[in-house]
């Protein structure tokens, strides 16, 4: 197929606008005049919506961190949406890292010249310099807000660099918060064996398009290194995307939590010995509370895809790992300990948490007499159910285990008494990633509805495209019967 039929499928023409009309022939013999059909870009419609988002942050926010990251991601994105624009075919890689360039990197080395950032970053830092000093990274008598550490202490690993070389710009702990992220979902896309098939969502929508036709049809047979390539290009999508581009701006430390836990998932589908997953799972949970869900749930996973054995040693593993960074710690000061991260992230600190988004659980705390213990029972209610599901029905594959943990967390996040919006990132980014695959076929599907019905004659890309598509489907069935 000619290059001008594939950006004609895609729904543009090359240096067109973004609504492009494409002429629709009429057969022979009819006599009904041929009628014009509006094609739309979706990927211009996508960094057209997201410059909007941050346009809109940047206008309402009272946060100075919020508002240079939203005049910067404004930029970023409309430049991205110029670039895909002018380019033959969609989802092109320019436009996916002027969007990354606008909406992290940009902000991100503007707020560490300035000093600007979230509040987490300088707790984070303190509890480094504070875990060097005394052992503890919890301040024996918090006053106020910003005295409250809620992190578990393996968190204050990533404020260790700013205590031992302050004043360097790569001591920052949102920069190592975005490496180990960017990390974590790489090698977590990478697939070994016949698992190669799973190359992500930026093969089929082109984002890996700078690869030849040889180079795509020799990594669907396995027989190239493309999948390490394609990896990048599905973290670089996800990375511009506004809901974990502001947080990797700005200092969110949820992202790595987030990272290791997509990573645990993916070792646990892989099977295994189920000591990389253990490992995996457990630096997760020496981060952060929201990380423990996981464990159940990729133990659950291992057990059906590598057999009980493995499931038993990736959870010693992971509890060794967990129980090594957070017992030395709480022993050391117990009531430091759980002032700062049991009773606090709860709301019954000395201060109130300032995570406070109108959600049920905070507004069962706020307006309800006994409001708390409601939120707490309905949250112990909804582990229940979790847990009832994952005996009752294991996840067998990957998927169906990020689905099991993304509602889990999502009940979570909506029902504990001191919550707010961002935490949400944690369902939706699990929801996605996994389901990448299945987003390329939904995507080519539309493309092809959105065709009209107009026939597109064969070729050797068209007849590549259908075995990718089929490879695809063969190797979710192998996954889904526990042989991938």
């Amino acid at each position: 197929m000619p290059p001008e039929s594939l950006t004609l499928a895609a729904g543009a023409r090359p240096g067109g606008s973004v609504l492009a009309p494409a002429r629709q022939e009429a057969p022979q013999g009819s006599r009904e005049p041929s009628r014009r059909v509006l094609r739309v870009r979706r990927d211009v419609l996508f960094w057209l919506g997201c410059a909007g988002f941050a346009l809109t942050l940047a206008v309402v926010t009272a946060l100075t961190p919020h508002r240079i990251w939203g005049v910067c991601a404004a930029v970023g994105y409309a430049v991205a949406a110029e670039l895909a624009r002018r380019s033959p075919r969609p989802w092109g890689r320019r436009g996916a890292v002027a969007a990354l360039l606008g909406s992290v990197v940009v902000p991100l080395v503007l707020m560490v010249a300035v000093g600007a950032g979230q509040s987490e970053v300088h707790v984070v830092e303190r509890a480094g310099g504070l875990l060097l000093d005394s052992g503890s990274p919890y301040l024996p008598h918090p006053a106020d807000v910003d005295d409250y550490n809620p992190y578990l202490p393996g968190m204050a690993l990533f404020g260790i660099p700013h205590a031992l070389f302050d004043g360097t710009p790569l001591a920052d702990a949102r920069v190592w918060f975005c490496a180990a992220f960017v990390a974590c979902m790489v090698v977590s896309a990478r697939r070994t064996g016949r698992n190669t098939l799973w190359r992500g969502w930026a093969s089929g929508i082109g984002l890996a398009r700078g690869t030849s036709g040889r180079d795509l049809a020799h990594g669907i047979s396995g027989r190239c290194t493309a999948d390490g390539t394609s990896s990048v290009n599905a973290v670089l999508l996800l990375a511009a995307f506004p809901a974990v581009a502001l947080p990797l701006a700005v200092g969110g430390v949820d992202l790595p939590v987030i990272g290791l836990m997509c990573l645990g998932l993916a070792l646990a589908g892989r099977g295994g010995s189920g000591t990389a997953a253990g490992l995996a799972m457990g630096a997760a949970a020496a981060l952060k509370w929201t990380a423990w869900p996981l464990l159940p749930v990729g133990l659950v996973l291992l057990a059906v895809t590598a057999g009980r054995r493995a499931a038993v040693r990736a959870g010693v593993v992971a509890v060794l790992v967990a129980a090594l960074a957070v017992v030395p710690v709480a022993l050391a000061n117990p009531h430091a300990f759980v002032e700062h991260v049991v009773l606090f992230p709860l709301g019954e600190g000395g201060v109130r948490s300032p995570a406070a988004s109108p959600l049920p659980g905070y507004l069962l705390a706020t307006y309800v007499p006994g409001g708390s213990v409601l939120a707490m029972a309905a949250l112990a209610v909804a582990a229940v159910g979790v847990a009832v599901s994952l005996a009752v029905r294991p996840p067998r594959t990957v998927v169906a285990a990020a689905d099991r943990l993304a509602i889990g967390l999502g009940l979570a996040m909506c029902l504990i008494p001191a919550t707010r919006f961002g935490y949400l990132v944690y369902p939706l980014v699990l929801a996605v990633w996994f389901r990448r695959t299945e987003l390329v076929t939904a995507v080519r599907r539309v493309g092809r509805l959105v065709r009209g019905g107009r026939k597109v004659k064969g070729g050797p890309r068209v007849e590549q495209e259908r075995r990718v598509d089929a490879r695809w489907v063969e190797d979710e069935r192998l996954v889904g019967a526990g042989r991938g």
